[in-house]
């Protein structure tokens, strides 16, 4: 499916973008499967995180009411597992044990998927 995107937000991660967009700036993701909070979806001011040779850009997020969109990378590694699926960045009560923006705000973001056709 060519027109199915990679990542794509709920309406509770796009308002959380929002106010984060508000108090941060400009913002990214990066999605690592690695040693915070699981494989957890960490939201950072963008530029924060450096990404590299080990990392693709899957998205670039459009939001409304932000003016530039929010870039979802993740490790190659990762990726190779999750390479059938669409990433659904959702968000969830409770703080996860990360270093992402969002966690003073008593919620975080997650990842739900769904199987996509090759």
């Amino acid at each position: 499916m060519a027109d199915t995107p990679r990542v794509e937000l709920t309406p509770a991660a796009a308002d959380l973008l929002r106010k984060l967009r508000q108090a941060h700036g400009p913002l990214m993701f990066h999605q690592s499967g690695g040693c915070c909070d699981g494989s957890a979806p960490m939201c950072y001011p963008d530029g924060e995180f450096r990404t590299g040779d080990s990392d693709i850009l899957l998205a670039s997020l459009t939001v409304a009411g932000v003016s530039e969109p929010v870039p979802f990378w993740m490790s190659k590694t990762q990726f190779e597992v999750w390479s059938h699926t669409r990433l659904i960045v959702d968000v969830v009560a409770g703080r996860g044990s990360g270093f992402s923006l969002e966690a003073p705000e008593g919620v975080r973001f997650l990842i739900r998927s769904r199987l996509v056709g090759s």
